[in-house]
């Protein structure tokens, strides 16, 4: 299996966050990425390549034009008001509020294009983004011409990201622009199985009214868990979409056996949609000592899930979204490509 990476990742560093009461350095780190490269070179798992470069025309599909036309000018609007640090959003347009007018000052439109405090700019953050996006869209092609699957080892994640707004670390949904590549390529339908540990909100804000893009999402309960507002069972999806939003909602505490039984239900119903390729937004946060999640798998489950997803003879593409163990991300997430492999 092929893996895209690239090292321009790195400059999104040094970004902090608000949790738990308190601005703390982010969770987020470059060493995510890099210790899951270096365990996809120690097992042998495929080439790694360079991404491509390409524009945001698949972008502006799932996600709104000004979102994407305000994300490159973050940081230059926040040092030119004299700002160092950070950029954070401190307010939001929250219920009673208007949502549909952007203020002119970058304090305002940090909240009016986000929804948490946990995704802030650095200097090198929109490189970094830019090349997430890139790197996902490199992997696809992979898949389209031919690979049988491919691994975007993409950094900043993605899932959380709305069709107009920023969280949870995640800027330019890479799932999401890469299913819809799919469908511009071609493909009359495309599966996103989303398999960490928090729920993929974005994405399924992004596919909720549409028939070509079934989503499923893993994930711990809202009802207990961030992103709290999003992802109890009973959202199915509206209009056209109605039927293909599909939420397995489950408590903390959850281990292999609860997490895996929901799993192949996902995959059943997904096979049954029988689309031309699948998305697998890959979390490794469902992991037992994964210092912000509350489920109990460990490293010898992951290639259990792999081989569940290969099970599916389907083409599949990898988009990594969040794992924060950090010692442990890179054998659980190759864990799950070798799984794919080894099955």
């Amino acid at each position: 299996m092929k893996t895209v990476y690239s090292p321009r990742h790195k400059g999104h560093r040094n970004q902090v966050e608000l949790n738990s009461g308190a601005i703390v350095p982010g969770f987020e780190l470059p060493e995510r990425a890099e210790i899951i490269r270096r365990r996809v070179e120690a097992v042998g798992l495929g080439e790694i390549t360079a991404p491509e470069e390409w524009d945001l025309e698949t972008a502006a599909k799932v996600h709104r034009r000004d979102y994407l036309d305000f994300l490159p000018t973050v940081w230059q609007r926040w040092t030119a008001e004299g700002r160092s640090g950070s950029a954070l959003p401190f307010t939001w347009p929250t219920r009673g509020l208007r949502g549909d007018v952007p203020p002119e000052t970058i304090d305002g439109l940090l909240g009016f294009y986000s929804f948490d405090a946990g995704a802030s700019f650095v200097e090198g953050s929109w490189d970094a983004i830019k090349s997430s996006h890139d790197v996902a869209l490199s992997a696809a092609q992979l898949v389209k011409n031919g690979e049988r699957a491919a691994f975007a080892l993409c950094r900043p994640p993605g899932h959380h990201a709305g069709s107009g707004f920023a969280g949870g670390y995640c800027y330019i949904n890479n799932a999401a622009v890469a299913a819809q590549w799919f469908l511009d390529q071609g493909a009359a339908r495309v599966a996103i199985l989303d398999v960490d540990y928090h729920h993929g909100n974005g994405t399924q804000e992004i596919f909720y009214e549409r028939a070509d893009v079934a989503v499923f999402n893993l994930h711990a309960d809202p009802l207990q868990e961030y992103p709290f507002y999003l992802g109890h069972a009973d959202e199915r999806g509206t209009g056209q979409g109605e039927g293909f939003n599909t939420n397995y909602p489950m408590r903390w505490g959850t281990d292999f056996a609860r997490w895996d039984e929901a799993h192949a239900d996902a995959c059943a119903k997904l096979k049954q949609y029988a689309p031309d390729v699948v998305v697998v937004s890959l979390g490794v946060d469902t992991f037992e000592r994964d210092p912000i999640s509350q489920f109990k798998l460990v490293s010898d489950d992951y290639p259990r899930i792999g081989r569940r997803i290969e099970a599916l003879q389907l083409p599949t593409l990898f988009v990594m979204e969040g794992g924060y163990a950090v010692e442990e991300i890179g054998i659980n997430a190759v864990g799950v490509l070798t799984g794919f492999e080894g099955a």
